[in-house]
């Protein structure tokens, strides 16, 4: 059975669920979007996503022709239209059907659609054993060019860094800014461990805005470490205790090689299990409840 795919107000088959080759996401990445997870039937971090998305589209002058409560209840239609109990979603407001040209004006009915679907980023190995990143010379965009905050649909910039890592052999690729400064991974932050300091860049030198990134720091303190955003270069990466990625459909992965040098003592650190433990309960625990019984509760 195939999945139900929220699509401009109506669920619809995922063979049904099309838009038209003039839409503007497709023909020039004009849009925005949102990756969510679903654990045990409740959605996590909901509020912080929707506020992300609606701040990508503001950034853009996109209109997204649904209120935030009205946007939260189609998630969770969606969701629960495919009766997922863990999963993963990806809201998507594009600019629309418009002509050949730029121009966004020429566009009149932003597109919204909604797929709740299952995702594993990652082999289960990986996280115990740790993988290897690679630094890649495709630089992150300016923050005045395209601020990399703004989560769009235009994502070639990231692309073209995972495929340097492809054909490095490495599963992600480290991403530095036009300062030289570490940014992030192509599609996950970096973090790093010093001295039970957990240390991640700040997002003004080209990083996203992770709302897994923002859940380790307010982990990280209150685990008693000291949690900060700093300036990191590729020496802080090679000379850490530890390092670590994070994001939505990752969560927290350890990185144990970095440009073939191992990390540490080249294997998971303590304190990125201690954090990936916490953050896996914490899944438990929270989040926006998609089914009447548990809303009941």
């Amino acid at each position: 059975m195939g999945l139900l795919i929220y699509l401009n107000g109506r669920l619809v088959p995922e063979e049904e669920a099309k838009i038209s080759v003039f839409d503007h996401g497709l023909l020039y990445g004009d849009g925005v979007f949102e990756g969510i997870r679903l654990y045990s039937g409740r959605v996590f971090r909901l509020t912080q996503h929707l506020q992300r998305l609606y701040e990508s589209a503001a950034s853009i002058r996109l209109r997204v022709p649904l209120t935030p409560a009205q946007f939260e209840q189609a998630i969770l239609d969606t969701v629960r239209a495919n009766q997922l109990q863990d999963g993963y979603i990806r809201p998507v407001v594009t600019r629309g059907p418009g002509d050949l040209g730029l121009d966004p004006a020429k566009c009149g009915n932003p597109t919204v659609f909604i797929i709740a679907s299952r995702i594993q980023l990652y082999p289960e190995a990986w996280y115990e054993q740790g993988l290897k990143i690679q630094t890649v010379s495709t630089r992150k965009n300016a923050v005045d060019s395209l601020n990399p905050r703004l989560k769009s649909l235009n994502y070639l910039n990231n692309i073209l860094a995972k495929l340097e890592a492809n054909e490095a052999g490495a599963a992600e690729a480290l991403m530095l800014n036009h300062a030289g400064q570490v940014a992030e991974c192509s599609a996950d932050n970096i973090f790093i461990v010093r001295a039970r300091s957990v240390l991640t860049p700040p997002v003004w030198v080209g990083a996203l805005g992770g709302i897994t990134r923002q859940v380790v720091l307010e982990l990280a303190a209150r685990a008693g470490f000291t949690a900060a955003e700093t300036i990191l270069t590729q020496h802080d990466l090679y000379t850490a205790d530890e390092v670590f990625m994070t994001g939505t459909a990752a969560e927290i992965v350890p990185v144990v090689n970095v440009d073939g040098r191992p990390i540490g003592q080249g294997k998971p650190g303590p304190i990125t299990m201690q954090l990936r433990q916490a953050f896996r309960e914490l899944t438990t625990q929270e989040g926006t409840p998609v089914y009447t019984q548990q809303a009941d509760e």
